[in-house]
């Protein structure tokens, strides 16, 4: 092979390597985009948002928050965030305090704390803490979350 072919295949190398390392996803950008998803779903409960499950849950979901006695399908959690807005109160403000994120290939589990004021229908204001562990998969639509644990301490 000529010395000008070996050049110009090394340099095609080159660039190709360059161009697929700047397409693929890094690490640090699945955190981000993890930890982005979660705060959506809290600011979307805090606005009222009405299809935040259908938004954010995979089908198979089924997660298990304190207060209820067992884990929850995506439409038994729909039923009862409707309930608990219509007939209990709604959010007023939240904070989150990230722990920990790990993202392996489509999977990221995430644990965190969190603060939030609610204000039942009789006009009571009641603060709350606790922490989660979510577990959300990579799909087409983002990630979604697959199960979570967790609520008020």
């Amino acid at each position: 092979m000529k010395t000008i072919d070996k050049l110009k295949l090394i340099l095609t190398s080159v660039l190709l390597l360059g161009f697929s390392s700047a397409i693929a996803q890094e690490p640090a950008d699945d955190h981000a985009d993890v930890w982005l998803t979660i705060e959506e779903v809290w600011n979307a409960e805090e606005r009222g948002e009405k299809k935040w499950v259908e938004r954010f849950l995979t089908d198979d979901f089924s997660g298990w928050n304190n207060s209820s006695p067992a884990p929850r399908d995506r439409s038994s959690t729909a039923m009862w965030d409707r309930f608990f807005e219509d007939q209990i109160g709604k959010m007023l403000v939240h904070e989150l305090y990230p722990l920990s994120i790990i993202v392996r290939d489509d999977v990221a589990v995430a644990h965190y704390f969190y603060s939030s004021a609610f204000k039942s229908k009789g006009g009571e204001t009641e603060l709350n803490n606790g922490r989660y562990t979510d577990v959300l998969v990579r799909t087409e639509d983002g990630w979604k979350f697959i199960t979570w644990h967790g609520g008020d301490e």
